[in-house]
C-alpha cells in the first residue's frame, strides 16, 4: 500500500464489509463532523472490537497471501471485513440486538460548554 488515499479506501472497504457503512457514512450515522471528529473516539466497545478484528484479519490475510498490489490488498480488506461482519451478525443474533449504535461521546449541554471553554 503506497498512499494515504489507498489506505483510506482500504479502511472504508473493511468498514463497509463489517458494518455496511463507509467511515463517512458511519460518522454521519453517529452525527459526527466529517473532518475533525475521529470515529473511533465515538465507538462503543463492540464497534471498536469488531473494527480491530476486521483490521487484524485483513492484515493477516494480506501477509499470508503475499498481497502486494492495491487490488490484492483491497480483496484482503473485503475478506477481513466480511469475517468481522459474520462475527458481528452472530453476536447480534445471540444478543437479540444490534451492536451498531448511533451513540457517540460528544459532550452534552453544560459539559459541552466547559470543554469549549478549555479550548
Amino acid at each position: 500500500m503506497k498512499t494515504e488515499k489507498e489506505f483510506a479506501i482500504l479502511t472504508n472497504e473493511i468498514s463497509k464489509a463489517t458494518f455496511g457503512k463507509t467511515v463517512g457514512e458511519y460518522k454521519e450515522f453517529k452525527q459526527l463532523q466529517k473532518n475533525n471528529q475521529n470515529l473511533r473516539d465515538h465507538m462503543t466497545d463492540w464497534e471498536l472490537i469488531l473494527t480491530m478484528f476486521g483490521e487484524k484479519a485483513t492484515t493477516d490475510i494480506t501477509k499470508e497471501t503475499n498481497s502486494t498490489g492495491f487490488e490484492e490488498c483491497k480483496d484482503s480488506a473485503n475478506k477481513g471485513g466480511n469475517i468481522a461482519k459474520r462475527a458481528r451478525e452472530d453476536l447480534e443474533r445471540n444478543l437479540g440486538r444490534s451492536v451498531v449504535s448511533k451513540e457517540n461521546f460528544l459532550p452534552k449541554g453544560k459539559d459541552k460548554k466547559k470543554i469549549e471553554d478549555l479550548g
